[in-house]
């Protein structure tokens, strides 16, 4: 049994064409042109429970659901990055981790560490269920 947690993309955007030496500073401005990078986790395949994450200040669960649903991930967890308390930097995390079946298990702020926990008991019931 295997699982995949993938807590951040690698990378959504990726430069069209990239320099063969320093970019020595001449212009006041510089516009780059960015190009989408594949999506590692929709194209990871199948045969083994799945993971995201959404990070998100609005819509949080329509967001993630969607998130969950065009990537066929087994869960999601959809982080509120909206206050202080659950920002990037914090200490704490806000989440609702949803689960293919519809469901959304809303966890009250918590340590970064006990929302691990959480997530990787779910993990370890779905691999006992042999999704």
């Amino acid at each position: 049994a295997q699982a995949l947690v993938m807590a951040a993309a690698v990378a959504d955007y990726q430069p069209v064409a990239t320099a063969e030496q320093k970019m020595k500073r001449r212009a006041k401005t510089l516009r780059l042109e960015l190009t989408r990078t594949p999506d590692i986790l929709a194209e990871a395949g199948k045969g083994f429970v799945r993971v995201g994450f959404a990070a998100e200040s609005e819509n949080l669960v329509a967001n993630a659901r969607r998130k969950l649903e065009s990537k066929g991930l087994d869960l999601i967890v959809a982080n509120d990055i909206s206050g202080p308390e659950t920002a990037f930097d914090a200490d704490t995390n806000r989440v609702v981790i949803l689960d293919q079946a519809g469901g959304e298990e809303r966890l009250p702020v918590m340590t970064k560490y006990e929302v691990a926990q959480r997530i990787l008991d779910r993990v370890v019931e779905l691999l006992a269920k042999g999704s």
